[in-house]
């Protein structure tokens, strides 16, 4: 081949290499694009939930990160109370579900909840404990006076403390019951007391008693002896993604997410 064929033959090839190298060079400026839209389609949902619901809560979020990888899910569990101060005082919750109305009339009337987006989404029923091998034998609330330490939540902090001394009093017996009580910071640290024997008997909600063995359930507090045991779910004002906030409340309304709450003793409301 002469030197002119020569020249030729690299003529004609450079341009191909040139192409195939551009080639390259968009499709990683594509690949970029595309990674930056999904990026941005990434949203976060941060979740301050009652402790009696951790159970049931973590059941739901996998089934929803599941059908909705996009999002990404983060709950914090504790007393209605405790989540209800960490609120006020600007902690980044975008969706609060208390286990008592009065703990989101709060923060409704403060303006710290985005009113439209409520719901009352569970209902449940508080029963009085003890320990699976205890040898008293309780019979009822009325035998309460009669025994030791009883363990209950926190009146001030803690919803199933205060439907505890609403029945305490209804039934003429919390006078009797002050220097025995001992308060946790939420209904299961009274069930773990229970269950280890630390309290000769406690009161929670029917749905915790599902998750030991070690406790029994001795009655059901009787009926109109305490308010109406609701669980609301708002967004908070200021929520970061409020159309996806508002669509996991959804989830969390629809049958299905109804058949895993009733699987653990809620009451689902309509």
């Amino acid at each position: 081949m002469d030197g002119n064929g020569l020249l030729r033959k690299i003529c004609i090839r450079r341009p191909k290499i040139w192409i195939f190298g551009g080639g390259i060079v968009m499709l990683a400026v594509l690949f970029g694009l595309v990674s930056q839209q999904n990026r941005g389609r990434e949203k976060k949902l941060m979740i301050a939930a009652a402790a009696s619901l951790k159970p049931a809560m973590e059941e739901l979020m996998e089934m929803y990160r599941k059908k909705h990888p996009n999002i990404t899910l983060f709950c914090s569990y504790g007393s209605s109370g405790t989540l209800e101060q960490q609120i006020r005082q600007g902690a980044p919750i975008d969706l609060f579900i208390s286990a008592a109305a009065s703990n989101m009339d709060s923060l409704s009337r403060e303006g710290l909840i985005i009113d439209r987006t409520r719901i009352d989404l569970l209902e449940n029923k508080l029963v009085l404990i003890e320990p699976a091998d205890s040898m008293t034998k309780l019979s009822g609330f009325e035998d309460l006076p009669k025994y030791g330490k009883i363990a209950i939540g926190d009146p001030d902090f803690v919803p199933a403390g205060k439907y505890a001394y609403e029945v305490c009093n209804s039934l003429g017996i919390w006078g009797e019951l002050e220097n025995k009580l001992i308060y946790g910071k939420d209904v299961t640290e009274v069930l773990t007391w229970v269950a280890f024997g630390n309290a000769d008997a406690g009161m929670v909600y029917s749905t915790e008693v599902s998750l030991s063995v070690q406790v029994r359930v001795v009655a059901f507090a009787p009926e109109g002896s305490h308010s109406r045991i609701v669980y609301p779910a708002a967004l908070v004002k200021g929520c970061k993604d409020e159309k996806a906030g508002t669509d996991f409340i959804g989830f969390l309304k629809s049958a299905e997410a109804g058949e895993v709450f009733v699987k653990y003793g809620f009451i689902t409301v309509n």
